[in-house]
């Protein structure tokens, strides 16, 4: 039985990766901002057989609240195996572009509250000297694009910030995997045409659960997602800048 943490638990990903732990009986502890979801969500894990499920209002953007959450967390649970961090929101890139505040706040959320939690639970597993570290980024962040440039700066941010973790933590039985989704037909890309790119919360969640179990490093989901990517990144700036993307 593995103890589990998710921060963003009431994400439509989070909800699913928290019902493949419940089928299998672990333990989990989940932290989100909305307690009624929160409430919901601790009642379907428990019917789908999870052993313990915790659970506790936590807002990524208190700063000053992180550490002793965080440190709530750890006591509770004695030890803790894999942690889940999914939150997050997806910026109106419009909006950003036409302000400034709304810009610094959308990075904050996405990047700055990130860091925060990421160096608070770094310390915390290389203390423990075992554990997943797993945090949701995304595919937007591998080039800077016009259609989405500060949601994406934001992840690529914490995606640098996940690789010198796993550079830091390497040999201290800590693992740490970069989650990198591409188009996910939730609730907060509700308003979005769907097409044949698009996956479930499911699937998303069965291949982010399966690469923690591998002890990957970096997983893009669904898989052709690497592939798409590689040619994003790779395309010569004189045909980049003349595409819509």
């Amino acid at each position: 039985m593995n103890n589990v943490l998710i921060i963003g638990a009431t994400s439509a990903i989070a909800t699913a990766v928290a019902r493949i732990y419940a089928k299998r009986g672990d333990s989990l502890y989940l932290l989100a901002r909305d307690e009624s979801r929160l409430l919901k969500i601790t009642d379907d894990l428990r019917v789908r057989g999870a052993s313990e499920v915790y659970s506790a209002r936590f807002d990524a953007q208190e700063f000053s609240s992180h550490e002793s959450v965080l440190d709530r967390v750890f006591s509770l649970m004695k030890q803790v195996d894999v942690v889940i961090l999914a939150h997050g929101t997806l910026p109106d890139q419009e909006a950003c572009q036409s302000s400034v505040e709304v810009t610094l706040r959308e990075i904050e959320v996405n990047a700055l509250s990130s860091v925060s939690v990421l160096t608070h639970l770094a310390n915390s597993l290389e203390k423990q000297g075992s554990g997943t570290l797993a945090a949701i980024t995304s595919v937007a962040g591998d080039r800077g694009r016009k259609s989405n440039y500060v949601y994406g700066s934001a992840k690529a941010m914490v995606s640098v910030f996940l690789a010198g973790l796993r550079h830091r933590l390497f040999g201290k039985g800590v693992n740490v995997l970069d989650v990198r989704p591409g188009f996910v037909d939730t609730p907060m890309t509700k308003a979005f045409d769907k097409g044949p790119l698009w996956a479930q919360p499911e699937s998303v969640a069965e291949g982010m659960v399966a690469a923690i179990d591998r002890g990957k490093a970096v997983v893009y989901l669904p898989f052709f997602w690497a592939w798409i990517m590689r040619i994003v990144r790779n395309l010569p700036s004189f045909l980049f800048l003349r595409t819509s993307l």
